[in-house]
């Protein structure tokens, strides 16, 4: 007997539940490092720019503005919105995982191409650096997923294969992509303003 076709709007929903059963695992996952900032810092965290943090975070709550715009925007049929609103999410996705990695880790090259960690703080000064490079850490990897993420379905609309009636792949991308936001907007308090600020060496 031959299996009996789903409708496209069964799919979606199905698609829907898988997705946000995704996100209760990775809730698991964001929700333990958040913990473990609480448990090992306790009402201290060590002493950060505060700078850097701030535009960082701005940026990215910026891209979610832009990835909204793109959705909407295909969902209205207006490719050339949904294209450059793409472009631009993506951009500030990549500036914010810049800004991590040269400001935050202090990633510099030398002349001979090998790398330093120029920050006071390395992922061996204890509590304060394994918890400060796990949450940024794994973090900043999701966003680098997110951005392939926007480009790829950017590359797919580019060639027509997103419109108003069928863009599931715009929405599964976008609710991801305010999903890692929401997990920064836990993860920038807990790391840079909660709590007494001490000095912490390498």
């Amino acid at each position: 007997m031959s299996a009996i076709a789903e409708s496209p709007q069964i799919q979606v929903r199905r698609n829907r539940m898988g997705m946000w059963l995704f996100f209760v695992s990775e809730a698991f996952l964001f929700g333990g490092l958040l913990i473990s900032r609480f448990f090992l810092w306790g009402n201290t965290r060590p002493e950060l720019p505060q700078v850097v943090p701030l535009a960082i975070t701005g940026t990215l709550l910026l891209s979610s503005f832009f990835m909204n715009r793109a959705e909407t925007a295909i969902a209205n049929d207006d490719r050339k919105t949904f294209q450059r609103s793409l472009l631009i999410t993506a951009l500030l996705g990549v500036i914010f995982f810049l800004g991590v990695m040269i400001f935050e880790w202090g990633w510099t090259i030398e002349p001979d191409g090998t790398f330093l960690l120029g920050n006071h703080i390395h992922p061996t000064s204890g509590v304060y650096g394994a918890v400060l490079y796990g949450m940024t850490g794994m973090h900043a990897l999701h966003v680098v997923s997110g951005v392939v993420l926007i480009l790829i379905i950017w590359n797919l609309g580019r060639k027509g294969k997103y419109s108003a009636d069928d863009h599931w792949g715009v929405e599964a991308t976008a609710i991801y992509w305010h999903y890692i936001d929401l997990i920064w907007v836990f993860f920038y308090p807990a790391l840079y303003l909660i709590g007494t600020a001490v000095p912490a060496g390498h």
